[in-house]
């Protein structure tokens, strides 16, 4: 690694005070040692690169203009962040970026008055900002509010609403289109297409150009006159843009990378009395760093590496990641199944569907990021016999549950959910946490709902959604390693609504449901030391629930714990409800749900996470002897760990 790299300007700033107090012609120097100050920070913690390089020059010119945090800057995702949080205080802590108890890799407004709103999922800007204006108006301000947004995120629906709501309300608020020509991958959809000619129409810029010049140079009175004479320049030009048909004043292209061209802009915008105003800005994503200019992802997401040669530290694979598994199964599976279509919302490589489509690529369909058009896409694909199935992580799912009831549930359509990210992810934190997809899928009549506890049985439950061709289904794994499993060719479909035994006990059982089964077994070895007999199941299906094996674990035990990997109201609740509903609590049986707890867990490494949500082997030991009344030697528990435990009973 490198030392770090010398930042003579940038040591002058403490807050965007500070950098309003530089001269326009120092920005570019200030620019060049920020993006290296970012590339160095990034290196030592690794996280999301490209998109903060690309928007190192927009963000310097922003705090340059605009009177922040008077005037609000809103960032969309939150990508891009880095450079606006080096900037605005949090320097000294931006080597903790992504680290347990450090800054969120996402703009948090409990972070910084300087992010007046959190964010991680895409396309929330522009409402939000909205928002902020029209409380501004209603408080009589005069602040600015300035949306951020990129070219991927502008794909969604939402951000059209959002348009749309703030020109029907002329609303002065300034939209910035952060136009990088792509998102977390490669560009899809005719918004991609309709930028890109935009960005073509040299004319129209040439003629855009003109009219300034001329307006300049007019009297005041005749300032309008000329506005309207450009305004039709413009439209004999292009024939008028999507944006002004939404009520949005359209100013550029222009370039994202040159304070030349962002500063007059900016000013110009800010001192208007008339909105909303969208100026369309055009970056590089991975720009000023060679490695993630030449990347085909631009270094969206980086693990630590060498600021030299941009080489990554990967970690030892010791077996293959569970999204890999997915790929392959499924990959399996269509070569025998010609029906078997796949859809991906966002990232392809990080649903595993990249491996899909270059195998059958008129069978793979990246929709962008646009869940819910993914979600009603799968479902009208089955209308027609065909075998859909939709991967999505867990927490973009939510975006789509409306559709997931509406379109596929009520009408009991064969739509298969592979769920990625299940559970806490770690460094992405509490927005990307899988945590309530088994909860808000349960309760769906009709749903079949898996959990896949190791890499063989995601490859069963891929095998078992490809044969249910009468209702929906769905299967959740998460981020990371498998255990190192011998794996078959292809799965084999599980019996539904069946799950299984894998260590039999008598006095505690533990019933999991997905990935936690492995702490599961580490705890009944820990319980077995101790002189008490556990039983260890795997539930499989949350939806329909193995209501013999839950009976039978009811019956010939004393304790039952159920454990989780997500939120009350799930997997356990279904659990409780039955055991309510048939009895079984009648004859002082001692339950103990375990899930994740009511609170939104911070990022840090996911060990670490489990922890805190008390969901690894210790606590389920604990959990298990508090219910059999041993409090008093989970203390000797933890002074003579790890060596042999003492025996209780």
């Amino acid at each position: 690694m490198s030392s770090k790299p010398a930042t003579p300007l940038l040591d002058r700033v403490n807050s965007p005070v500070d950098l309003r107090a530089f001269s326009e012609s120092e920005l570019p120097q200030l620019a060049s040692e920020l993006r290296a100050e970012m590339i160095d920070a990034v290196s030592v913690t690794g996280g999301h690169l490209g998109a903060g390089l690309g928007v190192v020059e927009l963000t310097v010119a922003l705090h340059h203009v605009f009177n922040t945090p008077d005037d609000r800057i809103i960032w969309d995702v939150g990508h891009q962040a880095y450079p606006h949080k080096i900037l605005t205080g949090r320097r000294d802590r931006i080597r903790t970026l992504r680290q347990g108890g450090g800054l969120s890799g996402f703009t948090k407004r409990a972070e910084s008055e300087y992010d007046p709103f959190g964010a991680a999922h895409s396309s929330t800007s522009i409402s939000a900002g909205l928002g902020m204006a029209v409380a501004r108006d209603l408080k009589k301000g005069n602040n600015n509010v300035v949306a951020v947004i990129g070219d991927g995120a502008m794909s969604a629906g939402m951000a059209y609403e959002a348009m749309n709501n703030a020109g029907s309300m002329d609303s002065r608020l300034i939209i910035i289109l952060n136009d990088n020509d792509m998102s977390i991958a490669p560009p899809v959809g005719a918004m991609s297409a309709y930028l890109a000619r935009l960005l073509s129409g040299g004319a129209y810029r040439s003629m855009r150009h003109l009219g300034k010049q001329l307006a300049k140079l007019l009297p005041k009175r005749l300032e309008e006159s000329a506005r309207r004479a450009e305004e039709y320049a413009r439209g004999m030009a292009m024939g008028g843009t999507l944006f002004e048909e939404l009520g949005c004043y359209y100013v550029g292209p222009i370039d994202g990378h040159n304070f030349d061209h962002l500063l007059p802009v900016l000013k110009n915008v800010r001192d208007a009395d008339e909105g909303p105003i969208l100026v369309h800005v055009v970056t590089q994503k991975g720009k000023g760093y060679a490695p993630a200019e030449a990347a085909e992802d631009k270094y969206h997401g980086v693990s630590k590496f060498d600021v030299i040669t941009g080489a990554q530290a990967k970690a030892p694979v010791n077996a293959p990641s569970y999204t890999k598994v997915f790929a392959q199964s499924l990959i399996a599976h269509a070569a025998r199944d010609e029906k078997i279509v796949a859809i991906t919302a966002a990232m392809p490589s990080g649903t595993g569907l990249d491996l899909f489509g270059g195998r059958f690529p008129e069978r793979t369909f990246d929709v962008g990021i646009a869940e819910q058009h993914a979600v009603t896409f799968a479902a009208g694909l089955a209308t027609e016999g065909f075998k859909p199935f939709a991967a999505i992580y867990s927490t973009f799912l939510q975006r789509g549950y409306d559709q997931v009831v509406h379109d596929v549930a009520i009408q009991r359509l064969p739509v298969r959910f592979a769920i990625d990210r299940a559970g806490l992810v770690g460094a992405d934190g509490p927005t990307h946490a899988g945590a309530f997809d088994v909860a808000y899928l349960s309760c769906l009549p009709g749903f079949v709902v898996m959990a896949a506890s190791d890499e063989l049985e995601l490859m069963h439950m891929v095998a078992t959604a490809a044969a249910i061709d009468d209702r929906p289904s769905a299967f959740r794994y998460p981020r990371g390693e498998g255990v190192g499993l011998d794996l078959p060719e292809i799965g084999t479909p599980l019996e539904i609504g069946k799950g299984r035994i894998l260590r039999e006990g008598t006095k505690v059982a533990i019933l999991s449901f997905g990935t936690r089964l492995q702490e599961a077994l580490k705890a009944a070895d820990q319980l077995a030391a101790l002189g008490l007999s556990a039983t260890v199941a795997d539930a499989r299906f949350a939806k329909p629930l193995d209501e013999e094996l839950v009976t039978r674990l009811a019956r010939e035990h004393e304790v039952l714990i159920t454990v989780e990997e997500g939120s009350v109201g799930g997997f356990g609740s279904h659990v409780l409800d039955f055991l309510a509903r048939s009895g079984a609590l009648d004859r002082g049986l001692k339950v103990r749900p375990m899930a994740l707890p009511d609170i939104f867990i911070d990022h840090d490494k996911p060990e670490r996470m489990y922890d805190i949500a008390h969901l690894n082997a210790p606590q389920i030991v604990e959990t298990a002897l508090m219910a059999l009344g041993l409090e008093r030697q989970i203390a000797d528990i933890g002074v003579a760990a790890p060596q042999p435990l003492p025996k209780l009973v």
